[in-house]
């Protein structure tokens, strides 16, 4: 792509609320959410891509980084093509890429990473109660094994944590995920604020 769009990342171990305060903020801001779940959730399940994702997501695994860089780059591309964004005003709010090292190598050429939000949970047991209940309301059966959750888990502390590594501390905002989703929400936007005013 020709020209970056400005990015700022929202992180944090699944269920830590990203996707709720992702659409909160992309509705009380110019912030455009964008997350990777529901970018592959819409692929045709039957299409080459649909069926690349499912043999990865069922057993609680990452799509591989090339092929989440590929699907991420045409997506966006789509929404500049059919002016649901404007590289020259929008930010975009990214949820789920870059979700390894490699990734954020590979998404360079999209976007310029302005900021990092990072939601953190001490307790795992408060992620798996919490993915649980959203199974239950929500029918996502990828929340619903704990045995999937752990796996979940696992692959995040071990290649999504590293990737904060990639970027400099002086733009990560560490928010308290432990809080109510009211909390969260109001701390990340207040960071949110910050960041605008400095920018």
């Amino acid at each position: 792509m020709s020209q970056q769009i400005p990015a700022i990342l929202i992180f944090g171990p699944p269920g830590s609320g990203k996707g709720t305060v992702g659409v909160k903020l992309a509705a009380t801001t110019q912030l455009k959410h964008l997350s990777t779940g529901d970018i592959f959730r819409g692929i045709a399940p039957a299409s080459e891509n649909g069926k690349l994702i499912a043999s990865y997501s069922s057993a609680g695994k990452l799509v591989p980084d090339e092929a989440t860089a590929q699907i991420f780059e045409r997506f966006v591309k789509g929404l500049i093509d059919t002016n649901k964004l404007n590289p020259e005003k929008d930010i975009l709010l990214l949820d789920g890429i870059p979700r390894t090292p490699d990734q954020v190598d590979l998404i360079q050429s999209v976007v310029s990473v302005k900021h990092v939000f990072v939601l953190e949970i001490k307790n795992d047991a408060t992620i798996v109660a919490r993915l649980l209940n959203r199974a239950k309301i929500e029918g996502r059966k990828d929340d619903a094994d704990e045995a999937i959750i752990k796996n979940r888990l696992a692959e995040y502390r071990e290649k999504t944590a590293a990737v904060l590594s990639k970027y400099d501390e002086k733009i990560i905002t560490r928010i308290d995920g432990d809080n109510s989703p009211d909390e969260v929400f109001s701390d990340t936007l207040a960071a949110y604020v910050r960041f605008m005013k400095n920018r």
